[in-house]
Parts: C-alpha cells; sequence; structure tokens
C-alpha cells in the first residue's frame, strides 16, 4: 500500500507540472509599490499592473521606456507599451492587449470588461487592479507619423487615433521576473520522480 501512495504521489506531481505547463498568466507577486506584476506564458511577457494618468502617446512611450520596478530584491528595466497588430476591428488577438482582452482575460467584443482570471500556478482567482476600461496607447506607430494604435478596453476594439490625444497605457517587458525552471525542465524532472518510485517497487517486489 505504501508503495502505491508513493506513485501516485509522483504521478500527481506530474500532472501538476503539467498543467502548469499550459499556464496562461499568474501573479508572480509585487513591487515595492505594491502593484502587481503578471506573467502571460503564451506570449512570454510580464505585465505591470498599473495605469498612469491619461496622455499624449509620446509621453506614455516615454514613461514606460524610463520605467524600472523593484521586485524580489532586483531592479527590472526594460518596459514598453504592448505592440500592436495591424488590425482596425474587434478581436484582434494578435496585439499583445488584444491578446490578453480576449484570450487571457476572455472577454467578448463589445464589454464589459472584465479584469478578473485563474492564476495558472495555483488556481485562485486574482483580478488586474488596474486595468482601466478605456483607451490605451499602444507602442505601435500608424502608416502616418502623426498617428498610433490603440485598444479600447471598455468595448475590446481595436483602431489607430492622432497620438497628440490623451489615453492610458500599460507596461510591459519580455520575459518572466520570476527565475522558474522551464516547463520540459520540470516534466523531465517529474517523469524522472516517476521512474525512481517504479523502478523502487520492481526491486522491492523480486524480495
Amino acid at each position: 500500500m505504501k508503495r502505491i501512495s508513493m506513485l501516485l504521489v509522483a504521478i500527481v506531481i506530474v500532472l501538476g507540472i503539467t498543467a502548469i505547463a499550459h499556464a496562461s498568466l499568474i501573479l508572480r507577486g509585487t513591487d515595492t509599490q505594491g502593484k502587481q506584476l503578471i506573467y502571460d506564458t503564451d506570449l512570454n511577457i510580464t505585465w505591470y499592473d498599473y495605469t498612469p494618468p491619461a496622455d499624449i502617446w509620446q509621453n506614455q512611450v516615454n514613461w514606460a521606456n524610463n520605467l524600472t520596478v523593484d521586485f524580489g530584491g532586483t531592479s527590472y528595466n526594460g518596459w514598453r507599451l504592448p505592440v500592436s497588430d495591424i488590425c482596425r476591428a474587434y478581436d484582434c488577438t494578435e496585439s499583445e492587449m488584444g491578446h490578453l482582452y480576449y484570450t487571457e482575460l476572455g472577454n467578448s467584443a463589445g464589454g464589459p470588461l472584465s479584469t478578473s482570471f485563474p492564476d495558472g500556478l495555483t488556481g485562485s482567482n486574482n483580478i488586474f487592479y488596474n486595468l482601466q476600461p478605456d483607451l490605451y496607447w499602444s507602442g505601435t506607430e500608424y502608416f502616418y507619423s502623426e498617428y498610433a494604435w490603440y485598444f479600447d478596453f471598455l468595448f475590446g476594439f481595436q483602431d489607430s487615433f492622432e497620438k497628440s490625444y490623451d489615453f492610458y497605457a500599460s507596461a510591459v517587458r519580455p520575459g518572466d521576473v520570476s527565475a522558474v525552471p522551464e516547463p520540459g525542465t520540470m516534466l523531465l524532472l517529474g517523469s524522472g520522480l516517476v521512474s525512481i518510485v517504479v523502478f523502487r517497487w520492481r526491486l522491492e517486489r523480486k524480495h
């Protein structure tokens, strides 16, 4: 019975690791300012859950590019505005904000905005506390230099507009802010644990 229990525990570990490998949004914690850092495993970017006051496009670009976030004893630079694809419509899921709105947060075209999500690591329900149902600048300029792309988090619509207007902004950076094993490494580790348990079980049966 003890041997079977050990085997079951190992299998549960592997199944749990597999679930993590398919996770989408993971709350990594809060920085020294109390703002959340949320990792998107699909796009391999980290969202900074903070919205500065509405401002013109260039000022929002400068804010994101100059942002420094102190988290877990490390200062993280390299932030930017989310990038956009060339899509003027609803359901523009190839842009980073469209992906967040539709794919990760499960919203529908036309709204309303829901900012809650199941944490891919713990399974608990978390929230983007500072994401507003309003217009957000992307970091992608339009064909005409005086325009840039934006995303409407109220209705889920993407379009371009003059950079001189005041919109909100959110910052992302490439990669994860938490040093965690890659899914492939974790799966190999879990498989190794199962192999050890099975080997010991077979060895004990012979004796």
